[in-house]
C-alpha cells in the first residue's frame, strides 16, 4: 500500500507469510527458549484469542521485548510476525502492520489522545477486519505508554495522562473486540513505561546484550554471509579460535555493533574495500 494511502501513524502493511520477509527469525541470536517461549505466545493469542477471551484474566494480545538498543528487538519481533504467519498460514493468512509511535504526540492539548483513540478504535480494526490474524508491531512503546507517575512537568502532565489512558483503553478494546489481534512492541526504557501497560503484557521478554559464546556466533555468522559474497573469505568464516578472540574483546557490545565492526574490517584498507 503506497505511504501517502496510509493511516496516521501506520509505517507499512503487508500480507504474511512472504518469501521476502524470511530470514530474521533465523539469523537472530538470542538466549535458548527464548524463540520457543515468543512463538508460543504469539499463536496462543492469534490462533485461539476468542476461545479465551471468554474466561477470566482474558490475554490482551500484548507481548513487551525489553533491552538495551542493538540487540535485535526490532528484527525478533518481525521475524515473529513472519513465524507466526507460517505456522497459521493453513487457517488463513496474517496482515502485519507497523506502527510509528513519534507520528502520535501533538503541542495541540488533547490531539495525541484523539489520535491515538482513532489508531486503536478506527485503523487496527479495520486492518483486522482484512484477514483472519493480524500482528501490529510498535517500536519504542515508551513514547505512547508513557509512565504517569514520572510523567515531566516540562510537557503537560494531562495531556499525557490523557494519551496514555488512550492507548491502555484501546488495548482493552481490541482484546475485547478482535481477541486474536496480536501487539508486538519493542522498548529500551522498559522503566519509562506505564505500569498499567507492562500489567497488560501477556509476555515481558527481556533480550540481554549477547555473552561471549553469542558474540563469537555473530561473528562467525556475518564473517560467513560475507563468504558468500566474497569466497576468498570463507577461511575467516571457519576460523573458531578467530572468532572467539575478537568475542573476547568485544565483551559488553551489542550485536549490531558486532556486526558493524565486521564490517568495518573491510574498511581498514583501500584495496580491500575496492577489490
Amino acid at each position: 500500500m503506497p505511504a501517502n494511502a496510509l493511516p496516521q501513524g501506520v509505517l507499512s502493511v503487508h500480507a504474511l507469510p512472504s518469501d521476502h520477509h524470511d530470514g530474521p527469525w533465523d539469523h537472530i541470536l538470542v538466549p535458548p527458549g527464548a524463540k520457543e517461549r515468543l512463538l508460543a505466545t504469539a499463536l496462543l493469542t492469534m490462533r485461539h484469542g476468542r476461545r479465551l477471551a471468554t474466561l477470566p484474566g482474558l490475554p490482551h494480545g500484548l507481548i513487551v521485548l525489553a533491552g538495551p538498543p542493538g540487540t535485535g528487538k526490532t528484527t525478533l519481533a518481525r521475524g515473529l510476525a513472519q513465524a507466526a504467519a507460517r505456522a497459521l498460514a493453513p487457517h488463513g493468512a496474517t496482515t502485519y502492520a507497523e506502527i510509528d509511535p513519534h507520528a502520535f504526540p501533538s503541542e495541540m492539548l488533547g490531539e495525541s489522545q484523539r489520535a491515538i483513540t482513532r489508531l486503536m478504535t478506527d485503523t487496527v480494526p479495520e486492518l483486522a477486519a482484512r484477514r483472519p490474524h493480524t500482528v501490529v508491531l510498535v517500536d519504542e512503546v515508551e513514547s505512547l505508554a508513557v509512565r504517569r507517575s514520572v510523567a515531566s512537568f516540562e510537557t503537560n502532565p494531562v495531556d499525557v495522562h490523557r494519551a496514555t489512558d488512550a492507548l491502555l483503553a484501546g488495548i482493552d478494546a481490541v482484546a475485547a473486540s478482535h481477541p486474536g489481534v496480536l501487539f508486538v512492541t519493542t522498548t529500551n526504557f522498559p522503566d519509562a513505561i506505564d505500569e498499567a501497560f507492562l500489567s497488560r503484557a501477556d509476555l515481558v521478554l527481556h533480550v540481554p546484550l549477547p555473552d561471549e559464546e553469542t558474540i563469537s556466533a555473530i561473528v562467525r555468522a556475518s564473517l560467513r554471509e560475507l563468504a558468500a559474497l566474497w569466497p576468498a573469505l570463507r577461511p575467516l568464516g571457519d576460523d573458531e579460535g578467530l572468532h572467539a578472540k575478537v568475542a573476547a574483546r568485544c565483551a559488553g557490545w551489542d550485536g549490531r555493533r558486532v556486526r558493524k565492526l565486521v564490517l568495518a574490517a573491510l574498511a581498514q584498507r583501500l584495496d580491500v574495500a575496492l577489490d
